[in-house]
């Protein structure tokens, strides 16, 4: 069986930035979402987390990643007001470089928590890379009617002009 993608929404940041990215009144028609995003932050640092959450909820995320620099590998198990699904590449780093990255929702509108993966990478024109495998649950019932990205774990920090999210819609064809 096919899938066809649907693009339902793309956020592209204006000049002087943004603390998040949203979208909002997500149609149930679809099975599944796809999130891709291109992301730079105004953080000092070569990365700065991202933090994920739908439909408003502060409560019951947990996630679980690996990510490595190349030569190093860490793990992290979370719990949160908010899921961690990847870093931004910051300020630091070489300029106009952005992080890719891809967040993958299936049964997004189904009675059943739902479950993430994710995915991205960040660079700083070969001094430093990493690049992030992660999955994640929201344990709600409800179907995901919204999504916000932005920066939680750092305050008032701002995605900066030319990051780009879109959201794509999956049907099974």
């Amino acid at each position: 069986m096919a899938n066809t993608y649907e693009a339902i929404a793309t956020v592209t940041v204006g000049s002087g930035g943004a603390a998040t990215i949203e979208f909002t009144s997500i149609p149930a028609t679809y099975t599944d979402l796809l999130l891709l995003t291109s992301l730079r932050g105004d953080r000092s640092g070569v990365t700065q987390a991202v933090s994920l959450i739908v439909n408003g909820s502060t409560t019951t995320y947990t996630h679980k990643y690996i990510r490595g620099d190349g030569s190093s590998v860490i793990s992290f198990t979370g719990g949160s007001g908010w899921m961690n699904p990847g870093q931004a590449t910051a300020a630091s780093s070489t300029s106009n470089t952005f992080s890719n990255g891809k967040i993958y929702i299936p049964n997004y509108a189904s009675s059943n928590n739902k479950s993430f993966s994710f995915e991205d990478v960040s660079e700083n024109n070969g001094t430093e890379a990493y690049a992030t495998l992660g999955v994640g649950v929201w344990s709600n019932a409800s179907a995901i009617t919204s999504i916000e990205l932005g920066q939680r774990d750092y305050g008032s920090l701002k995605f900066v002009q030319y990051s780009t999210a879109t959201l794509y819609g999956i049907k099974n064809s």
